[in-house]
């Protein structure tokens, strides 16, 4: 497990630097690599624990719970969405993003977790092969994917570029999630980078 990004660290000003603004020409090229994303038998590629307001934790595994998601994640503690009995909405639990189109706007995987996401995959995300509801098996924690959008914030622009916010969030592309995807936990247990995932 690794400290990945903290507004103390030495390495700040050259991970929050946009160190590669691809263009909307540049950005509809990554449309045919993301096609090719696999429906399912996919893979965890990274886990990322926001332990503050700008701070990650990578963590090779972690445990995942129905109470807090990722444990030491930020979501329970900030999360404003309540449930009518007052508890935390849990809709909004954990995000998942592809990184077929991390990788490529981030320019270096050191920049995956500037994404802001708990779940980095090589998965398809789109609307057609996760509809809301539908469940995903990683490792032995079963997901379920939810109806609220995830969608990119003034950070996400800073970090990867107007042209990435405005590509990722244009309405004729959010079938896509490009930006990714938020779910929910159903079944609690251990995930490992490297980890299928499967629909179920």
């Amino acid at each position: 497990m690794s400290w990945c990004f903290s507004t103390n660290s030495d390495t700040n000003s050259l991970k929050m630097s946009v160190t590669q603004q691809l263009d909307a020409e540049q950005l509809a090229a990554i449309l045919p690599e993301l096609q090719k994303s696999p429906s399912t038998g996919g893979v965890l590629e990274g886990i990322v624990i926001r332990t503050d307001k700008d701070m990650r934790r990578c963590a090779q595994e972690s445990e995942v719970t129905m109470e807090d998601g990722l444990p030491g994640d930020r979501w329970r503690h900030d999360c404003k969405r309540r449930l009518p009995d007052g508890r935390v909405n849990p809709d909004t639990q954990l995000t998942l993003m592809n990184t077929r189109f991390l990788a490529p706007i981030a320019g270096s995987r050191e920049r995956w977790e500037l994404a802001g996401d708990n779940l980095l995959v090589d998965l398809d995300l789109t609307e057609r092969n996760l509809p809301v509801g539908q469940r995903l098996r990683i490792g032995a924690v079963v997901l379920e994917i939810t109806a609220q959008p995830h969608t990119g914030c003034v950070k996400f622009k800073r970090r990867f570029g107007d042209a990435a916010f405005q590509f990722a969030n244009a309405p004729e592309r959010a079938p896509l999630r490009l930006r990714g995807v938020h779910a929910q936990v159903i079944q609690p247990g251990r995930i490992r980078v490297g980890d299928r995932i499967e629909k179920v």
